[in-house]
């Protein structure tokens, strides 16, 4: 569903929502998410050795069977495993990272290969032919080089800024059991020795170890953001899988819309024009009888069917304006959206600053959305003013509506506002809903042009 969401933002470390610079920079070393960061690139090192040896292994045997039948089975295992690996990688990098990514494509997708088939042979041959599988396959092998590289830096910058910063405090260890002044940092054969002893030089290393310290968190961030962007390129789904998936699903939105929509027209004509035409056909039949034998009754019922003829028309007409307004079509957003505005309860002020006409079904989706939105206004929000703008932006076209009601709409309760994102999102757009508690509300829809 198209709403407003916060999707996972990288991790600053030493910042917080609303809190002063000094304070959080203190903070930073002793934060959690560092230490998760500092626990994943540990794990990562063992884990890329098994999954690299493991990738290499299988890999090379199978191509050396390949002039045997042995060599595909052997392939299809080493593939196999090294999409479990993924799974094992995409699960540390959502616990620890906070890196939500979504399960590839299935190895036989949701049909069950070519020709439906499921058998082991269908599977191998799967397994060969997928893309993602050769993904994690370049995962196992380059992770492993990453892996030594951030497993270095991080138990280094790790080691010397807690050990630098706590020297005051162990310092005692020298003296006492090693019969040294201090921290050697170097000596040769000539006894030309340096200790680090002197009160000025303890300060120093304890300052040294204070900056390495706070420059910690900052470099775990840039190491797992090498990792989430690994994890997340090569072992999630490809672009072309997730499109489709997003395709597959904005179809089943839109079939259900059209679905409901007809079932809404059906619904109207039967209870509203259809049953009135019928009472209508009723009534002439009566004055028809009447004619002769009543004409002041026939007349009085001629009379009354001319009214129930024109309440059928206006019937009529709002249904037909609520499939595809006339005015939409000949004149464009801006007359139409006038008009919507002019027949709300709550006074709107419409915008529409477009330098040409966009595509009719986006002209359809920005009308009726502008129009349960104006709906929902007059019966829910107690505003007493609202604003309605349109302008494009590049090739998108965004559409705002603001009012100053008492606020708490909320997508997620399956009111109609869940409908209107469920219907931009199958054209590609956003729908954005901001209203806290007390107002004000703007809702913003972000569309194609095209």
């Amino acid at each position: 569903m198209a709403t407003a969401y916060r999707p996972y933002e990288p991790y600053e470390p030493g910042t917080e929502p609303r809190g002063h610079l000094v304070p959080a920079v203190l903070k930073a070393p002793f934060q959690g998410r560092v230490w998760c960061e500092f626990l994943y690139v540990l794990i990562s090192l063992p884990m890329a050795i098994l999954t690299f040896v493991y990738a290499v292994t299988m890999i090379a045997l199978g191509a050396g069977l390949l002039i045997t039948f042995l060599g595909v089975p052997v392939l299809g295992a080493a593939l196999a495993g090294c999409r479990g690996f993924g799974v094992v990688e995409r699960a540390r990098a959502r616990a620890l990272l906070g890196l939500e990514v979504a399960e590839p494509e299935p190895v036989l997708g949701r049909r069950g290969g070519h020709g439906g088939r499921r058998g082991p042979v269908a599977w191998v041959g799967a397994l060969l032919r997928s893309g993602t599988s050769w993904r994690h396959v370049i995962y196992a092998l380059i992770h492993l080089p990453w892996a030594v590289l951030s497993f270095g830096f991080a138990v280094a910058f790790t080691f010397y800024g807690w050990g630098f910063a706590t020297y005051p405090l162990w310092r005692w260890v020298f003296p006492r059991y090693l019969d040294e002044p201090g921290l050697q940092v170097f000596g040769d054969d000539r006894g030309h020795n340096f200790y680090l002893d002197t009160p000025f030089e303890i300060a120093v290393t304890c300052a040294a170890g204070v900056l390495v310290l706070f420059l910690t968190p900052w470099l775990m961030r840039g190491l797992t953001s090498v990792d989430r962007i690994m994890v997340s390129g090569l072992l999630g789904p490809s672009r072309l899988a997730s499109r489709v998936w997003e395709l597959e699903s904005d179809r089943g939105t839109v079939v259900d819309t059209a679905a409901a929509d007809l079932r809404r027209i059906e619904r109207d004509l039967h209870d509203g024009a259809q049953a009135r035409l019928v009472a209508l056909a009723m009534d002439l039949g009566l004055a028809k009888e009447k004619l002769e034998e009543d004409p002041e009754a026939a007349a009085k019922m001629v009379d009354e069917a001319h009214g129930e003829v024109k309440l059928a028309l206006q019937e009529l007409r709002d249904l037909a304006r609520g499939i595809h307004p006339a005015i939409l079509t000949d004149r464009g957003l801006d007359p139409a959206l006038s008009a919507l505005a002019a027949r709300c309860t709550v006074p709107v002020k419409a915008t529409v600053d477009l330098p040409q006409r966009p595509a009719p079904a986006i002209e359809g989706i920005v009308y009726f959305t502008v129009s349960e939105l104006l709906q929902n206004i007059s019966k829910h929000s107690g505003a007493r003013t609202a604003e309605v703008d349109v302008w494009r932006t590049e090739d998108r076209l965004l559409v705002q509506i603001t009012d100053d009601g008492r606020g708490g709409a909320d997508t997620s309760t399956g009111s109609g506002l869940a409908g209107l994102a469920e219907r931009i999102d199958a054209v590609d757009g956003v729908l954005v809903v901001h209203s806290p508690a007390g107002g004000p509300t703007t809702v913003t829809a972000e569309l194609p042009w095209r």
